[in-house]
């Protein structure tokens, strides 16, 4: 694999694998007439091509990626995802203190990549 395919892909599974996450974990939410034990069986079966993908993301990335840095990029991917699916599927609304508390979260993350401080 490329240099270049060796930090993109991760990237790349990282975003599909939390799409599948989050309406694994949140699609059910507009989903109120169904019984609890079929909405649980039915995420877990979406979770499942979730962790088809995070997990070898996981695992290409590290060869370019320190864990610390995985993380990070995981929970900035996480929170945008979210985010677009929240506003999309839900309709809930996207507020300032939203997009603020994200910032920092990103914020974070940009000092996880930016270390170790001297």
């Amino acid at each position: 694999m490329s240099p270049t395919l060796t930090a993109l892909a991760p990237i790349l599974m990282l975003v599909a694998s939390n799409v599948f996450m989050t309406f694994a974990w949140y699609g059910q939410l507009k989903v109120e007439h169904r019984a609890l034990w079929l909405i649980v069986l039915i995420s877990w079966g979406i979770a499942f091509f979730e962790y088809c993908l995070a997990v070898p993301a996981n695992r290409i990335g590290r060869g370019v990626y320190s864990p610390a840095e995985l993380k990070a990029m995981q929970e900035v991917i996480t929170l945008s995802v979210f985010a677009v699916f929240s506003v999309t599927w839900l309709k809930a609304p996207f507020t300032a203190n939203h997009a603020v508390g994200f910032a920092f979260i990103a914020l974070g993350a940009f000092f996880v990549f930016k270390g170790p401080f001297r």
